[in-house]
């Protein structure tokens, strides 16, 4: 297994001790790496993953709404644990971290066979797929404004000057 792989697990333990335990925070990775970690990550991972689960938990509300947006006829609150924090942290990655969608869809996919149902997967895959088209979209609607602005500018005729 890969160290972002291992890290991102990482991330998901901590994000479900913060959802279990209410710890947040540096608390929470101080915790999390001196008693809960195996230990054999290496420094880069570490930081990586303590950056995800943070990062989530401090977007909580943003995160969850990208999710609730998509998850039809499921409140988060009703989500298993695994499954919220699987989304919780992939719709984060997918919002704040450079790495590809589609990556971070197959990752998300991965640590949810290993902690969850097959089930869970589908329900995931379906909800990560869909927000990721949403994202998608966003980001192609500015530039075809600016093109639609280029579109309105008068075009000089050279036959009438």
């Amino acid at each position: 297994m890969g160290s972002r792989r291992r890290a991102r697990e990482c991330a998901l333990q901590m994000l479900f001790a913060a959802d279990v335990a209410g710890t947040r925070g540096d608390e929470l990775a101080r915790m999390f790496w001196s008693e809960l970690s195996d230990g054999d990550l290496e420094p880069g991972a570490q930081e990586f993953a303590t950056r995800l689960a943070i990062g989530t938990l401090a977007n909580l509300e943003e995160v969850d709404e990208k999710i609730r947006s998509r998850a039809e006829h499921w409140r988060i609150s009703r989500m298993a644990l695994v499954d919220r924090n699987v989304l919780r942290l992939a719709v984060y990655e997918f919002l704040y971290e450079p790495t590809p969608r589609t990556v971070t869809i197959n990752e998300a996919l991965e640590i949810a066979r290993r902690f969850s149902t097959y089930e869970a997967t589908q329900f995931i895959n379906g909800i990560l797929d869909a927000i990721k088209r949403d994202l998608d979209v966003e980001l192609s609607e500015p530039e075809s404004t600016i093109d639609e602005t280029k579109d309105d500018q008068p075009i000089e005729d050279s036959e009438s000057n």
